[in-house]
């Protein structure tokens, strides 16, 4: 069976394989994300998981498997951001409305590569002042797109999904064990 390389940092992914039983070596690189302002959102996130993937040096028998994560609200993109104002104002822009949540995912070996992108719905509740600063009082913002991680006390800002939760988490879990398959790797 071919090796696993986990193309990311980030620790939400690491967590969503090791809980879905894959053996893998996490390896990450220094790329400067380049997006080209008139991409859609999906090919944003699959340019991105991409450029992510070829930037990784991988042996023979190593399969990289690659990740971006971006929220969108209506044609705005939103990213991480890099301070509490920035992050305060995201949240106030995502409440009560729909936003979704686009992954894209590249995994390349010596003779296939395949990409994909998964997009999940998240609505918001209508959130208070107050109810903004209680989640930025929890410092789970500055890491994550949009300013919110589902998997934590974000969870109570929001209202539903529709579509794949562990895709609002960063890596659509699932489809990736199926696409896996393609290249050899199962879980444990």
């Amino acid at each position: 069976m071919p090796d696993l390389i986990l193309g990311s940092a980030s620790p939400r992914r690491k967590e969503l394989m090791l809980q879905a039983g894959f053996s893998f070596e996490v390896r990450s690189s220094l790329l400067d994300e380049v997006i080209s302002e008139d991409m859609n959102p999906e090919d944003v996130v699959q340019n991105l998981a991409e450029q992510k993937n070829t930037a990784i040096s991988r042996s023979a028998n190593e399969v990289v498997l690659t990740a971006d994560t971006i929220v969108y609200q209506g044609t705005q993109l939103l990213g991480k951001p890099e301070s509490y104002d920035e992050a305060y104002s995201m949240l106030k822009q995502l409440s009560g409305s729909c936003h979704k949540v686009y992954t894209g995912v590249s995994i390349r070996d010596s003779c296939l590569w395949v990409s994909f992108v998964v997009s999940t719905k998240v609505y918001f509740w209508t959130l208070s002042h107050d109810q903004i600063e209680w989640y930025l009082s929890k410092q789970e913002s500055l890491d994550k797109a949009g300013g919110y991680g589902i998997q934590g006390s974000g969870a109570l800002l929001v209202e539903k999904i529709e579509g794949d939760y562990f895709n609002v988490v960063g890596l659509p879990i699932s489809k990736l064990t199926r696409e896996l398959t393609a290249f050899k790797i199962a879980p444990g």
